[in-house]
């Protein structure tokens, strides 16, 4: 019989449980921006941007910004918590992650560029890693989810690939949700059995 999850389980779950919530922040950002966004070719990041021009203006900035430290919390919160299921591994890639997403927040593209794509490049390469991982860990365990789990890391990662070889070009903010978006139901549907509690 499967062990009967912990306490802290069941709080880092709820972490994982909360954060496909992530996409309103993103969609509530955009709808109040001035001249002009698209979620197909204009990245996450220009929603965080400080700084206004007459062409454009994400008056909602802090909101977006807020949203990559709350939601990299919730990532690395919900991952130490889940780290005896998750293994040291998988824990460590997504603890990293979610610091990755807390630095992105607090270093907006228009202010340095490099700062922030330097902040961003873990949380890229860490997810679909992550996912992969935790796919290999699971696939006696829970074979459905892990097949699920290594799709999605691969699909991610090379979205993530693509979105960086593709800059701000035609598909590029399309790509990078593409690289970000999935992961958030992937891991809601691993932890939520975990978020249960279970009488023997």
């Amino acid at each position: 019989m499967p062990a009967l999850p912990t306490r802290a389980a069941r709080l880092g779950a709820l972490a994982f449980l909360l954060r496909p919530t992530y996409v309103l922040t993103e969609v509530v950002t955009a709808a109040a921006t001035r001249g002009g966004y698209s979620f197909v070719s204009d990245s996450v990041s220009r929603l965080g941007e400080v700084g206004c021009t007459p062409d454009y203006c994400s008056p909602k900035h802090a909101v977006m910004n807020g949203s990559f430290i709350g939601y990299g919390v919730l990532l690395a919160g919900g991952a130490a918590l889940l780290a005896r299921p998750l293994g040291p591994w998988v824990t460590g890639l997504l603890v990293v992650s979610g610091a990755s997403s807390v630095a992105t927040g607090l270093a907006p593209l228009d202010q340095d560029a490099t700062l922030h794509a330097i902040a961003a490049t873990p949380l890229f390469v860490g997810q679909p890693v992550a996912l992969l991982a935790l796919g290999h860990r699971l696939r006696e365990e829970r074979p459905v989810l892990a097949k699920g789990l290594l799709v999605t890391g691969l699909v991610t990662g090379a979205a993530a690939v693509g979105f960086i070889l593709s800059g701000d070009e035609q598909v590029g903010g399309a790509l990078e949700r593409l690289a970000l978006w999935p992961v958030l139901g992937a891991l809601a549907a691993y932890a939520w059995p975990h978020a249960r509690r279970r009488t023997g």
